[in-house]
């Protein structure tokens, strides 16, 4: 959620990045001992929070993952289950025009302390029990998706894999709060993730479009340093480190 330190040719890339996306992410981890004096600093009230239900969906050996190929599927608190197919990192101006204007479709540049990514998502509203009976081994995983989605996902996945060959990696417990601190008056969110061994990441984040990312970084940084919060910490990927997780245990 910094503005990133990075020579003027890594921010002529990720300006141009930005440029060609529709929306801007600025993302922090918070290091694991700072979790709880960082709610409190920032009024955080945790009955707020959203519970969801997160479900990825790849190869034991993570073959998606190592293509740039997300899938995923949420149960969400109090709405309809959703999915998404998300390919990473992407180059804006090399998607095909009719993907761009997929209303299903969002383009979108994370960057945070050290690195940044763009991203393109192709994303549906599913029905309210859809998620659980696939847990349950009681509908086939492509139900999971449209077919704008299926086939998305067929022209980037690697030869031979079908939604259907994909292994269940999951679900994940997510608690997520939509906040807004009277003193920087843009809306924020917290995510926490709570894996299986006992692990935890809080991360930060607030949207804006393209051309607010650096001013919004600067203003981002010197409300979250005002209130004490450790902006120096190592910076984990909370997809990444879900899929690891459940791959290395896919069999149990």
């Amino acid at each position: 959620m910094s503005a990133l330190a990075a020579s003027d040719e890594r921010l002529r890339q990720m300006l141009e990045l930005a440029g060609g996306c529709d929306s801007v992410e600025l993302k922090l981890t918070v290091p694991d001992a700072a979790h709880r004096s960082t709610a409190f600093a920032l009024g955080m009230d945790p009955l707020g929070a959203q519970i969801r239900m997160v479900s990825f969906f790849d190869t034991p050996e993570l073959t998606l993952n190592r293509a740039g190929l997300v899938v995923r599927a949420r149960r969400v608190q109090g709405r309809a289950d959703d999915s998404v197919i998300k390919l990473r990192p992407v180059e804006p101006a090399e998607l095909p025009e009719q993907l761009r204007r997929t209303p299903s479709m969002v383009v979108e540049l994370d960057a945070m302390p050290g690195g940044y990514v763009c991203s393109a998502s192709m994303k549906a509203r599913i029905g309210e029990n859809d998620v659980l009976r696939r847990i349950a081994g009681e509908r086939a995983t492509k139900k999971l998706f449209t077919k704008e989605q299926r086939a998305f996902y067929a022209a980037h996945a690697p030869d031979g894999i079908e939604l259907d060959d994909l292994a269940l990696l999951g679900p994940i417990l997510v608690l997520k709060l939509n906040f807004t601190p009277p003193d920087f008056g843009r809306k924020m969110v917290a995510e926490l993730w709570l894996y299986p061994d006992g692990s935890r990441i809080l991360e930060l984040s607030t949207k804006c479009p393209p051309a607010e990312m650096f001013q919004v970084a600067a203003e981002a940084r010197g409300f979250l340093t005002g209130r004490g919060v450790d902006l120096s910490g190592e910076q984990q990927t909370k997809t990444a480190t879900a899929l690891e997780y459940f791959a290395s245990h896919v069999d149990a």
